[in-house]
Formats: structure tokens, sequence, C-alpha cells
């Protein structure tokens, strides 16, 4: 689905970030997870929206930007509250490599209200 090298350039860049980043192609289907990912047992080969318990089937994510970011080719991002944490997710495609991006989540500030953190996303 994608060259062994694309991969390998994905490690390189976020093998050790410290929140976890997963490379996914537009079936969703994900291609390959960082150190963080892979020990939290994100698993590759399956569908990302198969990881986040409020969607149901084959569905995508209520927040997910992914086709809006392939389509335009420039990176894309959403806050929202998971966990009890206001989280900043990103949805970055990579350049010369069609169909496929950089999907991750930072986490903005310590706990948070839900309801407030809601508002302000």
């Amino acid at each position: 689905m994608v060259d062994q090298g694309v991969v390998d350039a994905f490690q390189l860049m976020w093998g050790p970030f410290p929140e976890p980043v997963l490379l996914v192609h537009e079936s969703r289907t994900i291609l390959a997870v960082n150190d963080t990912a892979r020990a939290g047992g994100v698993p590759v080969g399956v569908k990302c929206s198969s990881l986040n318990p409020e969607t149901k089937g084959d569905n995508h994510c209520k927040h997910c930007r992914a086709f809006e970011a392939l389509r335009s080719g420039e990176a894309m991002s959403r806050s929202s509250v998971v966990g009890g944490r206001l989280i900043k997710g990103y949805w970055m495609p990579l350049k010369g490599v069609e169909g496929v991006y950089v999907h991750f989540g930072i986490p903005i500030g310590d706990e948070v209200d839900a309801t407030q953190a809601a508002r302000n996303a």
C-alpha cells in the first residue's frame, strides 16, 4: 500500500514522539505507528476509526478531517475533548505520497472540565 521507505521515514521522524502518531492510508487503514502508539497497543492494519469507541462500523470519526486534508494537500487540525482532556488533533498529508497522511493529537493543558473545553474548542 505504501513503499517501505515511507514507513522508515515515518519511524525516523515520529518514532520517539511522546504522543501516539499514526501513518494512515486514505482508506483509513493504519500503515505504521510510532513507539508510543505501539506501546499503547495500537495495531497496524486496522481501520483507525475502529480505535474510537464512539465510531460504529467503518464510519469515520465525527471530528475527522483526513479527507479534507488529503483533498486540499494541507494540514488540518481540530480540538476536541478526549477522556476529559482537551486534545488538538492534526491530519497532515505527505508530500509526494498520494493518499497517505500522518495523524496525531497533542494534549492542551492538564485535565479540563469537558463541558468548558467543548465550548472553547
